[in-house]
This record gives C-alpha cells, sequence and structure tokens, in this order.
C-alpha cells in the first residue's frame, strides 16, 4: 500500500507494484543515508550522502528514456538551454511511477522534517523541485550559490560507467576559488543549505559518457516557473 504525505495539502497516495519500492522504502532510504553522513564545514557546511535511494529505485530513475540534449558550444548556466530541460512534474509523475514515488518520498513528513532538522533549511510554504539532468559535450557551469528562492539543495549522482569518477559537482571556498569535488560516485549525493557563501559548479572537463544526476531543491513561493514543480498547488507545511 501506497503511504500519503500528510505535510502537503491534499493526498499524495499512488499505487506501487506489489513486489517494487514504496514512497516509505525510499524515505527510510534517504533518512538512513542522512544519519550515515557527517557534516563538512570547509568550505562551507555541506554533506555527502552515500545509498540515497533503494537499489530498485535507483535502477529505475537511471534507466528513465529522456533523451540527452547536446549544449552544443554554449553552456555555463543550465538557464541557457531550457527548452530540453526536464522535470518531475505533474506529466513525468504520473508517466513514470518512479518519478512520482521519489517526489512523493520527498514530501513525505517524514522526510520534510529531517531535512529540516538536519540543515536547518525552513521549508514551510516551499514547493518542490526536481530536475533530471543529462549532462554531455561541452557542458559546464560557473560557481553560483544557489542562494535565492532556493532553500535546500541536493545534487544525486546517477553515475552509471566507469570512467565518470572525476565527473563531481565543483565546491569553491569563493567565486573564484577551487576547493574540493566530491567523486561522481552512483546513488551518492552532495547536500547543502544555499547561503551567501556556498559556490559550486562544473569545471570544464571532458565527459566520457552522459553524466546522469537528479537536482533535487525545495523553492519558495516566489518560484516563477510553476511547470516545473511537482505539485505547484500543494504548499509544504511542517
Amino acid at each position: 500500500m501506497a503511504t500519503s504525505a500528510a505535510g502537503v495539502s491534499g493526498s499524495l497516495a499512488r499505487p506501487v507494484p506489489a513486489d517494487g519500492d514504496t514512497i516509505k522504502t525510499v524515505v527510510d532510504s534517504v533518512a538512513a543515508s542522512f544519519a550515515a553522513a557527517n557534516p563538512i564545514d570547509a568550505p562551507y557546511r555541506h554533506w555527502l550522502l552515500e545509498n540515497v535511494l533503494p537499489a530498485q529505485t535507483w535502477a529505475e530513475v537511471s534507466d528513465l528514456p529522456f533523451p540527452a540534449p547536446d549544449p552544443g558550444d554554449i553552456s555555463g548556466s543550465r538557464e541557457v538551454h531550457n527548452e530540453t530541460r526536464v522535470y518531475f512534474d505533474a506529466d513525468n509523475n504520473s508517466a513514470y511511477p518512479v518519478c512520482g514515488r521519489i517526489a512523493d518520498a520527498l514530501l513525505d513528513p517524514a522526510t520534510l522534517a529531517l531535512v529540516s532538522k538536519i540543515t536547518g533549511a525552513d521549508l514551510d510554504g516551499c514547493f518542490l523541485r526536481v530536475e533530471y539532468a543529462q549532462d554531455i559535450g561541452h557542458f559546464w557551469l560557473r560557481p553560483h550559490t544557489d542562494l535565492g528562492v532556493k532553500r535546500f539543495t541536493m545534487l544525486l549522482y546517477l553515475a552509471d560507467s566507469q570512467g565518470q569518477e572525476d565527473l563531481g559537482t565543483d565546491i569553491y571556498a569563493d567565486a573564484d576559488t577551487w576547493a574540493a569535488r566530491p567523486v561522481f560516485k552512483a546513488n551518492t549525493a552532495l547536500v547543502f543549505k544555499p547561503s551567501n557563501n556556498t559556490w559550486h559548479g562544473f569545471e570544464p572537463r571532458p565527459i566520457p559518457s552522459v553524466r546522469k544526476s537528479i537536482i533535487i531543491n525545495y523553492v519558495t513561493d516566489e518560484w516563477r516557473a510553476r511547470e516545473q514543480l511537482a505539485y505547484p498547488n500543494r504548499p509544504i507545511r511542517v
């Protein structure tokens, strides 16, 4: 039986296969990954999670049939390719049960309480935004902080081939000073609460095969592109 997220107005109940992962399975897996991670304070507080999703859910989401758009020679920010970006929006959450299951798990009261407690993020009144990113070619991202309408950021890696270890997110001490790069490893994630010093990006370098990741944000009501949200009419109540 699927569970529902009482922390969001309205029921989020969603049927799942009898032998598949449930929303609760995903909630418990996310909770366990947070419990096993210690905060890293330099150059800003962040967490590196492992085994974020249960194995079946990870396999399903890694195999989603979304095409990988080629950025060509234009990059530096994801916004320059808005027309080809893919989200766990109403249509995809309905068409692909794994998208809906992950979205519902991220809106489960237990997940919201955990994220708020560990990171200090104020999620009340926020909305869930999940992007399915596939980076190839000459993709790169200039350093930025996510400060503004984003209250929480998780960059969940879907590495699915060898030779991708060096494709992790670049972390900076400031806009001009590189500091670290987590290993791009399957089912691991970089987590932080956006602030004025949470500089991160992606330095230009070869991408030998499609770099898949899930970008998870809780955003405020000021987020303009409502069509990107999992439930645009259901604000979080914590």
